[in-house]
């Protein structure tokens, strides 16, 4: 079984950081994490921000500049710094991790509200 816990999230104004993590345990020990999502009500999941194997890493534009995806393998954990919050940032943010098959799994998601 795997599982990707979130945390982190929480209640921010505008301009403020929140750093979220994402620990994914389990007996697949192929697991990495490599990507955050975000979603809002009615929308679909968006990609925020990715990080590959080599440590190469991707945002969507609206983030660039101010987030940051880092992985610290030993720990099995990743990680999103998020800076100069704003509101449009403000969505349930998800974890997702995939084994070398490439099958993915979804942590439950951390709820970050940005207020202007």
């Amino acid at each position: 079984q795997v599982q990707l816990v979130e945390s982190g999230g929480g209640l921010v104004q505008a301009g403020g950081s929140l750093t979220l993590s994402c620990v994914v345990s389990g007996s697949d020990k192929s697991i990495n994490p490599m990507a955050w999502y975000r979603q809002t009500p009615g929308n679909e999941r968006e990609l925020v921000a990715h990080i590959a194997g080599g440590g190469s890493t991707t945002y969507v534009d609206s983030v660039k500049g101010r987030f940051t995806i880092s992985r610290d393998s030993a720990k099995n954990t990743m990680y999103l710094q998020m800076n100069s919050l704003k509101p449009e940032d403000t969505a349930v943010y998800y974890c997702k991790a995939a084994n070398f098959r490439g099958v993915g799994y979804w942590g439950k998601g951390t709820l970050v509200t940005v207020s202007s």
